[in-house]
C-alpha cells in the first residue's frame, strides 16, 4: 500500500517471473518511493486485461492519462513504433501488450503467436533504448520456464530444459524478448527488466469459447450451463494440472512497485505463492456461479504442463505481497462478468 499522490502522466497505447541472484538486497528491500511527476509512462496494450489494470493503478495513485487513438500505432509495425517513440519524451514503458490465449489458441496458431510477440517486444525495446526511455518493464510469463521445473519454478531455472510444447511459441517470443532486455541493460546500462506473473484473470478477461484462458472459460460455461439447466459441464483434460491464479489487481499493484525499485532484478515471477488443481478450480467456479450439476472431465483434451507452481520469495522480499485470495477475486470477476454480459460489453476476442 502507498500513499504518495503525486500526479502521474499516462500515454497510452492500443495493443494490436526465487533465487537472489546478482541483486542487491539492500536496495530490494528498500525500495525508493518513484516520483512519478513529471513521469510519461506508455502503458502499451492498455485496453487488454492487464495494461487496463495498470491504467487504474495509476489513476489511483492520482495519475492523468493521455489515450492516443487506435489506429494510430500499429505495435508490430517498426517505423510505427519508431516514430511513435520519436514524437513523445517516454520515461517509462510498461509493456503488456500481445497476442495471449489459452491452451487451444496456442496449439492452433503458433505462427501468429511467435511472430505477433516477437514483433511487439523487438519493436518497442529497441526503440525505446534509442529514444532515450530511461526505464523499460517488459510483461512475460510463467510458461517460459521448462514443462518439468523444479517446483516452485526460481527465476535461474530458465532455458534448463524443454519447454511445454502447447504453448511452445509464445514461450519463446517472450525469453526472447526478456533476454533482449537484460542484455540491453548488461551492454547499454539501460534500466530494461521484465517480470513474470503467473496465471492471470479479473476484469476485462477473454472469454471466447475456445481462445480464452481456463478461468474465464470455466465462467461463462458454468454461467450458461446454468441457465441452460445443463445436468453437465465437461472440462478440458484431466483435472488435475495445478496452477497458481493471480488477480490482475494485485499484478499491476506489483509493477508499479517494481518500478519503484531503484536497481530491480533482471527478471522477477510474480504470484501468490499458492496453486490449485484445475478440477478443485472447476468446482470453486460452479459454487460462485451456483452450477450444481456434475464436473466430467475430458482426457482426450491437453492438459498443458502438469504443475507450475512459482517461488516468489525474490518479489516478497523486494516488500510485495499478493493481497486478493482466489474465492474473494472469482466473485469478484464473476459479479463484474454478469455486468460486462447485460451491457453488451462481454470480451470475446
Amino acid at each position: 500500500m502507498r500513499t504518495e499522490s503525486a500526479q502521474r502522466q499516462l500515454i497510452l497505447f492500443p495493443r494490436p517471473s526465487g533465487k537472489m541472484v546478482g541483486v542487491n538486497m539492500d536496495l530490494l528491500t528498500n525500495p525508493q518511493l518513484m516520483n512519478w511527476n513529471p513521469k510519461k509512462v506508455f502503458v502499451a496494450g492498455h485496453q487488454g486485461m492487464v495494461g487496463s489494470a495498470v491504467v487504474r493503478a495509476l489513476q489511483n495513485r492520482g495519475c492523468q492519462a493521455t489515450v492516443a487513438p487506435r489506429d494510430e500505432i500499429d505495435l508490430c509495425d517498426q517505423q510505427a513504433v519508431d516514430r511513435f517513440y520519436r514524437s513523445n519524451e517516454i520515461d517509462i514503458v510498461i509493456f503488456a501488450a500481445g497476442k495471449v490465449g489459452g491452451v487451444f489458441a496456442n496449439s492452433t496458431y503458433p505462427a501468429e503467436f511467435i511472430h505477433e510477440n516477437l514483433a511487439m517486444g523487438v519493436n518497442n525495446i529497441d526503440a525505446a533504448y534509442r529514444n532515450g526511455v530511461k526505464r523499460f518493464l517488459y510483461l512475460g510469463s510463467t510458461c517460459i520456464y521448462p514443462r518439468q521445473a523444479p517446483q516452485p519454478m526460481s527465476e535461474d531455472c530458465l532455458l534448463t530444459g524443454p519447454l511445454e510444447k502447447t504453448n511452445e511459441a509464445y514461450a519463446l517470443a517472450k525469453i526472447a524478448c526478456l533476454k533482449m532486455c537484460e542484455f540491453y541493460r548488461r551492454q547499454y546500462g539501460a534500466l530494461f527488466h521484465s517480470a513474470m506473473p503467473t496465471n492471470l484473470y479479473g476484469p476485462g478477461d477473454n472469454y471466447h469459447p475456445e481462445n480464452s484462458h481456463v478461468l474465464p472459460a470455466l465462467i461463462r460455461r458454468f454461467d450458461e450451463a446454468k441457465k441452460a439447466d445443463l445436468p453437465e459441464v465437461k472440462i478440458w483434460g484431466s483435472g488435475t494440472p495445478r496452477r497458481d491464479f493471480l488477480h490482475v489487481d494485485d499484478l499491476a499493484d506489483a509493477l508499479l512497485h517494481l518500478c519503484e525499485l531503484e536497481n530491480p532484478p533482471d527478471m522477477v515471477n510474480i504470484g501468490t505463492g499458492r496453486d490449485v488443481a484445475i478440477m478443485d478450480l472447476a468446482q470453486t467456479l460452479a459454487t460462485v456461479v451456483g452450477y450444481r450439476g456434475t464436473i466430467l472431465t475430458d482426457p482426450s483434451k491437453p492438459d498443458g504442463t502438469p504443475m507450475k507452481l512459482t517461488d516468489i520469495s525474490q518479489i516478497n522480499n523486494s516488500g510485495w505481497k499478493a493481497q486478493i485470495d482466489l474465492e474473494t477475486g472469482t466473485k469478484m470477476v464473476y459479479e463484474n462478468y454478469l455486468k460486462e454480459t447485460q451491457q453488451r460489453e462481454l470480451r470475446t476476442v
